[in-house]
Order: C-alpha cells, then sequence, then structure tokens
C-alpha cells in the first residue's frame, strides 16, 4: 500500500542530481543495471521503492530491496550497482543524510529505557526491513514535494519522525551512536576523516589511534567493525578511488596519477589497481570514459 504511492511520487519528482526542494533528502532513479561502481557513502538513510541494489564493503556483502532500508553511519568507500532496473519498472529510493545534531536532540528527547544499551562499535552500514511505520512517515515526507505551503515546517517534524523509527528500530545502533559525541563510533569516524585528509601519506597506526583516542587494541578492533577494513586497507579503497578519479580526466597520464594519490611504485599501483576494478589503470581509464555518456548519480 505504501510502496505503490511511494513508487509514483519518487518517479514523478527524481531529478537527474538527486536533490529535492527538501535539504538533506534525495531521490534516485535508475533505469537500467550498470557496472559496478566506487563511491564513498556518506552518512546516510536509504530506502528502496522498487528495484535491487548489491553493495560491497571490504569482505561484506549487503544486498537491499523494495522495502527495506540501509543506513551508512560512517563516510565509507563501497563498490555497488543496482541489480534489478529497466525504463519500464525503474529502480526508485530515497535518501536521507543523516545528521548527528538532530540525532542527538532525539537521543535527548528518548526516556530512559526507551532505547536499548549498546555494547562496542556496530557496523558502519546495515540493511533492514522497514516497518509500515517507517514508511507511512516517508511517504507523508514525500508528500511535502507537492505542498510548498507546508514543506518548511512540516518536513524536518517528518524527517525527526523519520529517524525515531529508525533508532528505535532494530538497526538503532548503527545510527544511535552517530549523535553520541564519544562512542566508539565517533572515534573510528575521527580516524576515517583523518585516513581520507591524509590518504597520499604513509601512517602508523599507532598515530592514528592515538589521534582517534583510542588504545591500539580498541582501534583495530573497533576499526574493523565499523568498515570490515584495517586501517591499512581502508587507505588503500580510498587512494584507488581517488585514482579511478584521476583516470577520467588524465586517461595517459597512469604513472603520475599513481604517484598523486600515493604509490612510489608504478607496478605495484597497477597491480592493486586490476585487482580492484578487475582491469589495467589504462584498460578501465577507456572504460570510463565510454560510460561517462551514461552514468547514473545513484544512493548508495
Amino acid at each position: 500500500m505504501y510502496l505503490d504511492e511511494l513508487r509514483t511520487l519518487l518517479a514523478r519528482h527524481a531529478r537527474p542530481d538527486l536533490t529535492t526542494p527538501v535539504e538533506g533528502v534525495l531521490i534516485s532513479k535508475v533505469e537500467r543495471p550498470a557496472p559496478p561502481s566506487a563511491s564513498m557513502t556518506g552518512t546516510v538513510l536509504a530506502l528502496i521503492a522498487q528495484g535491487t541494489k548489491s553493495l560491497a564493503l571490504g569482505d561484506r556483502v549487503y544486498e537491499y530491496r523494495a522495502g527495506q532500508y540501509l543506513v551508512a553511519s560512517v563516510d565509507l568507500p563501497v563498490t555497488g550497482h543496482f541489480t534489478e532496473a529497466s525504463p519500464e519498472r525503474p529502480a526508485l529510493g530515497i535518501g536521507l543524510t543523516l545528521q548527528p545534531e538532530v540525532i542527538a536532540e532525539l537521543l535527548l528527547r528518548a526516556g530512559p529505557g526507551d532505547l536499548p544499551r549498546a555494547g562496542g562499535a556496530p557496523p558502519g552500514i546495515a540493511v533492514s526491513d522497514a516497518p509500515d511505520e517507517l514508511l507511512d512517515a516517508v511517504l507523508r515526507l514525500v508528500r511535502l514535494l507537492d505542498r510548498p505551503r507546508d514543506r518548511a515546517v512540516l518536513a524536518p517534524l517528518a524527517i525527526r519522525e523519520i529517524l525515531w523509527h529508525v533508532i528505535a528500530g532494530p538497526q538503532g545502533a548503527v545510527v544511535r551512536q552517530l549523535g553520541l559525541a564519544d562512542s566508539s563510533l565517533s572515534h573510528v569516524a575521527r580516524a576515517v576523516r583523518w585516513i581520507r585528509d591524509n590518504y597520499r601519506q604513509p601512517f602508523r597506526v599507532e598515530e592514528v589511534a592515538r589521534l582517534s583516542g583510542m588504545s591500539v587494541s580498541a582501534f583495530y578492533r573497533n576499526f574493523q567493525a565499523v568498515t570490515a577494513m584495517s586501517p591499512i586497507q581502508f587507505q588503500k579503497q580510498i587512494r584507488l578511488q581517488e585514482a579511478r578519479l584521476l583516470l577520467a580526466t588524465h586517461p595517459s597520464d597512469i604513472a603520475r596519477v599513481g604517484h598523486r594519490v600515493g604509490y612510489d611504485s608504478a607496478s605495484q599501483f597497477s597491480r592493486e589497481y586490476r585487482r580492484q576494478f578487475g582491469a589495467p589503470p589504462s584498460q578501465d581509464a577507456a572504460r570510463i570514459r565510454e560510460s561517462a555518456t551514461t552514468a547514473t548519480l545513484t544512493l548508495p
């Protein structure tokens, strides 16, 4: 019931750049399956109304389909694609950027015992079935796209209701820690940001652990739990994704691109690039150029 109307509204309001008149609310429409592509998740709640998407993070693979939602509480390097989409039945989804300050406000309003206690660092990505109350809240938010007069007042309320249902749901621990300033997730997120900002330079794990405010053993354990990767593997993912973006505009300068993202050895760069993307840099760069005209922005 909810999904039928939601599909109609999402199809009507979808734009090529994903944006909507409501800040932080995104709509995705994909009309054909595409090869897996690398991207960063952002911190987002993404709900599928039609179609199926597969997403890989490290050695974990997530699949979510119509009536399911995904939450990403850390900006993570993933590879994903829609596996079910066609012009007659496009993949449709809605995304909501997760704002720590809004989550923190909801946590402060929750009564004692309203939410289960979290133990340890939850994974950075989780998938669940969307209950009716969540679908109902999402639908009411999307309806506001047709009601400009009401949007400014009611959209923030609908967004808070959506977040509350997620916070109180089975994957709530993934989102709740985003609103806690001293959670294990916030420490890992601090390390993730540092590695992303300094991905070109080598680092010692002990130094990043200290910057994140954790012991080395706790840092390793929590970083692996959240990202499904070691810190060094995470850095490699960021380097290779940045290299792929550079190769889209500098396809003939492979050695220089490898050096720019932190590789001193051209052979190591080519070897790890091929292992990650299934083709050597020169061949993949040609493939990127061929598909550039048909590339479509999507939610995680």
